[in-house]
């Protein structure tokens, strides 16, 4: 075990479109710019950014979208082991001045408001066959790893969290947990401020430290 090197990490990341009174979502530019961002900055030698996607925020309306881009990860190589395939889905919190890293989702959609595609469930499982609305599903990440790397780090003001609504974020989750755990993968989901609490530049370099972070961690 000594003598190998680290595994290669292959990071798919995705963000949402704008939703509700945020016309301009920071999840979007951040996703949209992260690629070009990490050319000029570097990433580990172990660690490739894969797909840069940006989802509508929407949940059984977009979910046939959400289900193949997952599902274009899988391969033969992938499963084989030979490299590690992590998810890292970024939303919104426009009332936070932190980010959030969320240590799991819930079987529940009870949106507060109606998605951007019109939809507006109120206590609904997110997959049916998996029963009960209590239904947890956790990421495999040490949170906690994750959470002391970034404090670390200048900017990088993170916390944990056990909640992450039951909103889209949520909905999403839940689903690429799921797919996580039958296909041997990764899945991380973080909450970020509005650019109004935490500027463009510094939620770069967050999410650049965030891609070494789960290297680290893989």
């Amino acid at each position: 075990m000594g003598s190998e090197g680290p595994k290669s990490v292959v990071i798919h990341v995705t963000g949402f479109k704008k939703f509700n009174v945020f016309a301009t979502n920071p999840t979007e530019t951040l996703v949209s710019n992260l690629r070009s961002y990490v050319e000029k900055t570097g990433l580990p030698p172990n660690v490739t950014l894969g797909s840069c996607t940006v989802l509508e925020t929407a949940g059984d309306g977009a979910l046939p979208a959400l289900q193949k881009l997952l599902e274009s990860s899988v391969s033969s190589e992938n499963k084989s082991g030979s490299k590690e395939v992590v998810w890292l889905h970024m939303g919104l919190n426009g009332g936070a001045s932190k980010f959030a890293i969320e240590k799991q989702a819930v079987n529940e959609a009870s949106f507060s408001c109606p998605d951007e595609l019109g939809w507006q469930p109120k206590r609904l499982p997110i997959v049916p066959e998996d029963g009960e609305l209590t239904r947890i599903r956790e990421t495999t990440f040490f949170a906690d790893a994750i959470l002391e790397f970034l404090n670390k780090i200048k900017g990088c003001d993170a916390t944990l969290s056990d909640d992450a609504g039951r909103f889209v974020c949520n909905y999403v989750y839940y689903h690429s947990l799921r797919f996580a755990e039958h296909n041997g993968h990764k899945s991380l989901f973080v909450h970020v401020p509005p650019f109004s609490r935490v500027d463009e530049e510094t939620q770069m370099q967050f999410m650049a430290a965030l891609l070494e972070a789960i290297a680290v961690s893989c």
